[in-house]
């Protein structure tokens, strides 16, 4: 009885003693801004006020402010994924632990076909009167090209199903990849393992496609520069599983070296002669090395390319990896993001007289809650 009654002390000394430590590393730890493995800013401690305290938001704030700034947090948060995955749990955060190391995200139900597909027809119908020449690429994502590696309940996904009917009720004519990358899917390296993006070689096999329906003769990988950059990219499906044991994707970018780029970057005014922001390499985010993240309006001009001809590139960020090969083929590049580009692209190509082609280009996974879609005209 002694013993026990000894036992019990010591236990419950050693465990307020863990909290009193655990609370004096609380406070004497500097707090982070900004989660690098989550990809995501953490919480600020909350302002007192009244009506915050009356109906418990204060209180729901100040936990979720000691939860993010926990002692160690990053060792508990891998931890618990680690036991999880290790007691046979296959989808974490909507994400599939699927095989050969790959983290797939769940394709979700899309809600705004008919919507984005009526978007799209509107941008359509105002450019038809310009003297140019427009094409719809919608990128399937890893769960489709990849569905043998998800875990067996994992439903089959209707993505082609989907872009199937926008292109349909857009009238845009289509550049269908998804064939193409289906043939490529045991080469292993068309996705990244722990991003949602396509590879560079992913997107080559777009522009490969993209150069069949336009009658291109495509540039030849062996004939551009390639280099791998990095082996250490975690992209934004490692943030949402927090398994910090896994290993990271090798980057690697292709320079033609027949090039002779001028890239201006319209809402900084910046001026390079690279596609290639080699800054992100030093980030988390490395894939926004690829045009140098995020950007209203960038005007490419390759003063050795093939044709005269001009594109305006209305995307998201997986048409960035596709860029730099389609540079031999254009005078000309304007690329859009229409999520911060705040005036019209169908004024800009009824202005652009010289513009002789239109390419839209969306992943399936992102398409359906995109704000740049309703941008776009």
């Amino acid at each position: 009885m002694i013993q026990n009654k000894k036992l019990r002390s010591i236990t419950a000394f050693g465990m307020s003693g863990a909290v009193v430590i655990l609370a004096l590393i609380f406070l004497v730890l500097p707090k982070q801004e900004y989660s690098e493995k989550e990809n995501r800013y953490l919480e600020k401690f909350p302002v007192w006020k009244w009506e915050t305290v009356k109906d418990g938001e204060f209180m729901s704030d100040i936990s979720d402010y000691l939860s993010d700034h926990f002692p160690f947090r990053d060792f508990f948060v891998g931890l618990k994924t680690n036991v999880e995955m290790t007691l046979g749990k296959q989808e974490l955060n909507d994400v599939y632990i699927a095989k050969d190391g790959y983290l797939i995200e769940e394709y979700q139900k899309p809600a705004n076909t008919k919507r984005i597909a009526a978007t799209m027809k509107s941008f359509y119908e105002k450019i038809k009167e310009n003297d140019v020449e427009t094409h719809l690429m919608l990128v399937p994502t890893a769960s489709f090209i990849h569905a043998d590696k998800l875990p067996e309940y994992a439903p089959l996904t209707s993505q082609m199903e989907t872009a199937s009917r926008i292109y349909e009720e857009s009238g845009i004519s289509a550049i269908d990849c998804s064939e193409r990358l289906l043939q490529q899917a045991d080469t292993d390296n068309l996705y990244y393992k722990t991003d949602h993006h396509w590879t560079t070689y992913g997107a080559y096999q777009g522009y490969l496609e993209f150069c069949r329906v336009k009658n291109l003769t495509p540039v030849a990988l062996e004939d551009m520069t390639a280099n791998r950059v990095t082996e250490e990219f975690y992209g934004t499906i490692y943030s949402k599983v927090n398994d910090y044991s896994r290993a990271g994707d090798e980057i690697t970018i292709y320079i033609n070296p027949a090039d002779a780029l001028t890239v201006h970057y319209m809402d900084t005014d910046e001026i390079t002669d690279s596609l290639y922001n080699m800054e992100y390499l030093e980030k988390k985010d490395k894939y926004s090395l690829f045009l140098n993240n995020l950007h209203t309006l960038i005007e490419i001009t390759n003063e050795n390319a093939e044709s005269e001809d001009v594109l305006v590139l209305i995307k998201d960020s997986y048409a960035n990896s596709m860029v730099p090969f389609l540079t031999t083929h254009y005078r000309k590049i304007y690329v859009f993001d229409t999520r911060y580009y705040k005036q019209k692209p169908s004024e800009f190509i009824a202005e652009h007289k010289e513009v002789t082609d239109v390419l839209l280009l969306y992943n399936m996974n992102t398409l359906d809650t995109d704000t740049g879609i309703r941008g776009i005209y």
